[in-house]
C-alpha cells in the first residue's frame, strides 16, 4: 500500500505502521519494541471489559471518589485529576482525561480478581491474543510492545473474541454524552465524546485520525508517538508506533496517512 510510504518522510528515527481488516499492509519493523504510552489504556480497557463479563468488577460499582463508579473511571468522567487520585470535579460533570483514574480502575480489577493487575492483564489479554507486550509501571501508560502486538489488538477490536460483540459496541458508544473536556494535544472539545476506555472520533475537529475516518472510529494515541484506530464502517484498523514523542509533527502527519489508507480502501468516512 503506497499510503504507508508516508512514514519514510516523518521526522522520526524508527516508525512502523500496519493496516488490517478488509485490507492488509505494513511498513517498518513489525518486531521492534516501542513504548506505547497511553495506547496502553486500550489494553487496560480490554482487560476491564473481560473483568466485567467475568463478574470480577461491576460497571456500576463504587470506585474512586464518592459518587463515582467503574463506568465513570473508564469514561474519564470520575472527576479525578489527570495525574493524581484527587477529585477536582464531581463525577459525571466534566470529561477530565485521567491517568490516575485508570490506575484506580486497575486497582479495582486487581482487588476483584485477587491478583496483581499485571497478572490479570496477562491472563485475560496477552496470553489469549499471543501478545509479547509487557506492562511495567502504570496501567495507564506503561506498556511496551511491537507493531505485531498492536496489530493483534486491532484485529481483536475489529472482530472481538475476548468479549461479546455487544460489550464492545457498548464500550464504543458515547458514555455520559455531552460532557465538555480537553482532548490532550488538541484542546477543548464540546463535546469531548468518549466510550468505555475508547476515545471516539465522532465529529471532533481537529483530530488525530483522518477526515475520511467515519464518526464511529475509536481508538487511542500515545505521547510516545503511536496510535491505534479502528473504523468499523471501513472494516479496518490502523496501527502505528514510533520512537518520537507526540508533537506538532504527529498532528500534521497522522491524519494524511489515515486518509490515504482509507482512500486506498475506497472508504469515504
Amino acid at each position: 500500500m503506497e499510503a504507508l510510504r508516508q512514514i519514510d518522510d516523518w521526522p522520526v528515527e524508527n516508525a512502523a505502521v500496519a493496516v488490517v481488516g478488509a485490507t492488509a499492509a505494513s511498513r517498518g519493523d513489525a518486531d521492534r519494541v516501542f513504548a506505547w504510552a497511553s495506547v496502553t489504556k486500550l489494553l487496560t480497557t480490554l482487560a476491564a471489559l473481560v473483568a466485567v463479563e467475568e463478574g470480577v468488577v461491576d460497571l456500576e460499582a463504587a470506585a474512586g471518589q464518592p459518587g463515582s463508579t467503574v463506568r465513570h473511571l473508564l469514561a474519564h468522567a470520575s472527576g479525578l485529576a489527570p495525574d493524581a487520585a484527587m477529585p477536582i470535579a464531581k463525577p459525571g460533570q466534566r470529561r477530565i482525561y485521567s491517568n490516575a483514574g485508570f490506575e484506580v480502575l486497575a486497582d479495582e480489577v486487581a482487588a476483584g480478581a485477587e491478583m496483581p493487575f499485571a497478572d490479570y492483564l496477562r491472563q485475560a489479554v496477552f496470553q489469549p491474543l499471543e501478545l509479547e507486550a509487557t506492562l511495567e509501571g502504570s496501567p495507564a501508560s506503561g506498556a511496551s510492545g511491537t507493531l505485531a502486538d498492536l496489530v493483534a489488538l486491532g484485529r481483536e477490536l475489529l472482530e472481538p473474541t475476548l468479549v461479546a460483540a455487544e460489550t464492545l459496541t457498548e464500550a464504543t458508544t458515547v458514555v455520559f454524552p455531552g460532557l465538555v473536556g480537553v482532548l490532550p494535544g488538541f484542546g477543548r472539545m464540546d463535546p469531548n465524546d468518549w466510550g468505555l476506555g475508547f476515545e471516539l472520533r465522532d465529529e471532533k475537529h481537529p483530530h488525530w485520525t483522518g477526515a475520511r475516518n467515519s464518526a464511529r472510529t475509536f481508538g487511542h494515541f500515545g505521547q510516545s508517538g503511536g496510535f491505534l484506530w479502528v473504523d468499523p464502517v471501513a472494516g479496518i484498523a490502523c496501527a502505528c508506533l514510533t520512537d518520537a514523542g507526540f508533537g506538532d509533527w504527529a498532528k500534521e502527519a497522522w491524519p494524511p496517512v489515515s486518509d490515504a489508507v482509507l482512500a486506498a480502501t475506497g472508504a469515504t468516512g
